[in-house]
């Protein structure tokens, strides 16, 4: 018997009016607290081509195994656990606007080829589940809230994507 699932509709969602996002390259969502990144096959066939590796060293370099999942690796930077791919953009020494400081970039080292899970931020199931779930997030990524609008059908899609969609949040 194939049941279907019930979900949101447009009318009911909190986020019915929409949401906006476009990434600032702040890097938040690839820090914090120790996490998973997980990582299909496909797309660690995908890494590795991108990384001009075997699928093996990437797994070996990039990657670790929890209770049979793959995840990328993390590594700890100032008591906080960075993605192993992000990397930081220096400005140059002389760079000021006026009395402001121009602060470093925090990308993405593998942003064309980056997972499923990376594509589809910030419409993640928990960022979406309630009102007060997204206003939490929105102190640690300043891009939530700003920039292009998704409508509820566009947030909803990428919240539910098992693909790479078309067109995910923050491409360029």
């Amino acid at each position: 018997m194939n049941l279907p699932v019930v979900s949101n509709s447009d009318e009911s969602a909190w986020y019915r009016q929409g949401l906006k996002f476009t990434c600032t390259c702040c890097g938040n969502c690839c820090t914090g607290g120790a996490g998973y990144v997980w990582i299909s096959e496909e797309e660690v066939a995908l890494l590795a081509n991108h990384l001009k590796l075997t699928v093996e060293e990437t797994l070996e370099q990039y990657c670790r195994t929890i209770n049979g999942r793959v995840s990328l690796k993390e590594t700890r930077v100032s008591g906080k656990y960075d993605c192993v791919f992000l990397k930081e953009i220096k400005p140059p020494r002389s760079s000021r606007r006026g009395d402001v400081i121009v602060q470093a970039k925090r990308v993405c080292g593998i942003y064309e080829v980056r997972p499923l899970q990376c594509r589809t931020w910030p419409f993640w199931p928990e960022n979406l589940s309630d009102k007060s779930a997204w206003q939490v997030e929105t102190r640690k990524c300043p891009g939530m809230n700003t920039g292009k609008h998704y409508t509820p059908a566009q947030i909803e899609s990428l919240r539910d994507a098992i693909q790479w969609p078309d067109r995910s949040p923050g491409s360029k």
